[in-house]
């Protein structure tokens, strides 16, 4: 135990404080496992043609695996509100980030990029 959780044992009559949390293992192995077939999916969709469609499913897959590791193995699922805040500002950013760059992208005119 932590300095903390000893000291916060000491003056709740025993009980610990804190991030007492505990994730069984199936659930790890489980969130693992899912990962593991996302990823075979993300393997066998690229080797399909789908056209524009392609960019738009790898995004999905890929949002879909950064999302479980973020509340699963970064706990951010049993964390506070704050954390929750923290989390979605955090995304938030980057979203805006990732929009204005796109935005740039888009509007340039034909021929902006010239080789040698």
């Amino acid at each position: 135990m932590t300095h903390e959780m000893t000291a916060a044992a000491g003056t709740n009559g025993g009980e610990m404080q804190g991030a007492t949390h505990l994730v069984p293992i199936r659930v790890y192995l489980t969130i693992f496992s899912i990962l593991m077939i996302l990823t075979a999916v993300t393997v066998g969709v690229s080797f399909v043609d789908l056209g524009p469609a392609n960019t738009l499913v790898a995004i999905v897959i890929a949002v879909t695996k950064m999302m479980l590791v973020i509340l699963y193995f970064m706990h951010v699922r049993y964390s506070s509100r704050l954390t929750w805040a923290v989390v979605g500002g955090g995304f938030f950013w980057l979203a805006l980030l990732l929009l204005l760059t796109l935005a740039d992208y888009l509007t340039r005119g034909p021929g902006w990029l010239h080789y040698g």
